[in-house]
């Protein structure tokens, strides 16, 4: 699970794609737009392809507002996320 304590990975997505796993979950932050102004991208997908060679609709995306805050709210949803489709996860992991 992610400790949103130690979860600061802000400063790092106003420049660089963020990527990592937990436990079967792929996940990546990202610098996103819509309506005109930046959002904080979180897309999450099962192991064992990265986020190039997984299909489209293998992937599950949600946008939170760009801000320190908003990535303490993607650490809650990341985690919610994974608790909730454990399942899929689990079954990632044996591939």
């Amino acid at each position: 699970m992610i400790d949103k304590e130690k979860f600061h990975v802000f400063n790092y997505v106003k420049k660089e794609e963020y990527c990592a796993s937990m436990d079967g979950m792929r996940y990546m932050l990202k610098k996103g737009e819509r309506d005109g102004g930046a959002v904080l991208e979180v897309i999450i997908w099962p192991e064992p392809y990265c986020f190039a060679k997984t299909p489209e609709e293998n992937k599950q995306r949600m946008q939170f507002e760009f801000s320190a805050e908003g990535v303490e709210k993607v650490a809650d949803w990341l985690n919610e996320q994974y608790v909730q489709q454990m399942s899929l996860w689990e079954l990632s992991k044996k591939f």
